[in-house]
């Protein structure tokens, strides 16, 4: 499979916001060892091997342990292995990337914000958004694996 168009090369001005993005994520203050988990998560739920293949070395970088990574698309299995933060952030990544499936309400909402301030929350939903987004362009243009671990503008995927 090969890359059909180099989405970093071309339409640059675009990328760059978007790099912006992932950058004003990060100095919100979330974790980003949570911020990592939420990419993974959104990345293994949309299929994207690219991205997968950023966020995990970034992860196990930032302490994500390994049997973590191994679990977390079985998360809701794993008792207290994902501390209830986590659980949370995971949960609300699930909902938000598969919004088609089932919509929204208030339960998820109210699951979230129990342990997430609402600044948080809303911090939160943006990394959602943005990997899910990041997901979006990836899979279609065909980005091969990282296989080699370069340093990428913060938040670009």
């Amino acid at each position: 499979m090969s890359l059909r168009i180099d989405y970093t090369q071309t339409q640059r001005e675009i990328y760059r916001s978007m790099a912006g993005v992932g950058r004003a994520i990060r100095d919100t203050g979330l974790e980003e060892s949570l911020i990592e988990l939420v990419d993974i998560r959104a990345s293994q739920i949309n299929g994207c091997a690219y991205c997968l293949s950023l966020h995990i070395p970034r992860a196990l970088q930032l302490g994500i342990t390994q049997e973590q990574i191994n679990l977390v698309s079985a998360w809701h299995e794993c008792g207290d292995l994902f501390t209830p933060r986590q659980q949370a952030a995971l949960a609300w990544t699930e909902h938000n990337t598969r919004i088609a499936d089932a919509g929204h309400d208030d339960a998820a909402w109210e699951a979230v914000t129990a342990e997430f301030t609402e600044d948080e929350a809303m911090a939160l939903t943006w990394a959602v958004a943005a990997i899910n987004t990041w997901n979006r362009i990836a899979v279609p243009m065909r980005r091969p694996i990282a296989r080699e671990q370069v340093p990428v503008a913060a938040g670009a995927s």
